[in-house]
C-alpha cells in the first residue's frame, strides 16, 4: 500500500511492508503551490513499488466539516484512482501532523533535523497508513475515492 499527505507545498509519502503490517516512511515529493500535482511521479513509484491500494489523507476542519482543501484532495484522489487503476481510499487526517511533529521530536535529532518539514510530511503518511492498516485489521470500512471517468475523444 501507498499512502500520501497531499500537501500544498509537499506530498508525504509512506508505504507499507508485503503483509499490509508495518507502515514505513517513503520520504516526499515537492509540488508548487498552485500547480498541479505530481502524479506522472506518483504513477511511477506506484509502478516501482507494485503498489495494490492507495491512502490519501483526506483534510476536514476539526469541526468535522469539509473545506475548499477538502474538495481539492477529493479531486487528486478521484483522478489518481483513474489514473492509476488501482482503488484509492480516503481516511480522515486530523491531527496526523500533530502526531507526527511529536514523534519526529521525540526521536532526539539535532534542532535542524528535527524541523525540516520533510521529515514530518512523511511522518505523517506513515501514521496515516499505519492507522489505515490497523482499522482495516479490526473490520472498519474505508471511505473509497470514486475514480474520475478518463477523458477521451467524444463520438458523434
Amino acid at each position: 500500500m501507498l499512502a500520501i499527505d497531499y500537501g500544498e507545498r509537499r506530498i508525504g509519502l509512506a508505504v507499507s511492508d508485503p503483509s499490509a503490517s508495518l507502515a514505513q516512511p517513503r520520504g516526499v515529493l515537492a509540488r508548487r503551490r498552485g500547480k498541479r500535482a505530481p502524479v506522472a511521479a506518483l504513477l511511477r513509484l506506484i509502478e516501482e513499488s507494485e503498489v495494490e491500494r492507495i491512502v490519501v489523507g483526506l483534510p476536514i476542519a476539526l469541526d468535522e466539516t469539509e473545506t475548499d482543501w477538502t474538495a481539492e484532495v477529493r479531486e487528486f484522489a478521484e483522478k489518481l484512482a483513474a489514473r492509476s487503476g488501482r482503488p484509492v481510499y480516503l481516511l480522515d487526517e486530523r491531527l496526523t501532523s500533530v502526531m507526527a511533529e511529536r514523534a519526529v521530536r521525540s526521536l532526539g535529532l539535532p534542532r535542524h533535523e528535527r524541523e525540516k518539514k520533510e521529515r514530518v510530511d512523511a511522518a505523517a503518511a506513515t501514521i496515516l497508513l499505519q492507522t489505515f492498516l490497523d482499522r482495516e485489521k479490526l473490520g472498519v470500512e474505508h471511505e473509497r475515492a470514486a475514480p474520475v471517468a478518463p477523458r477521451g475523444p467524444t463520438r458523434q
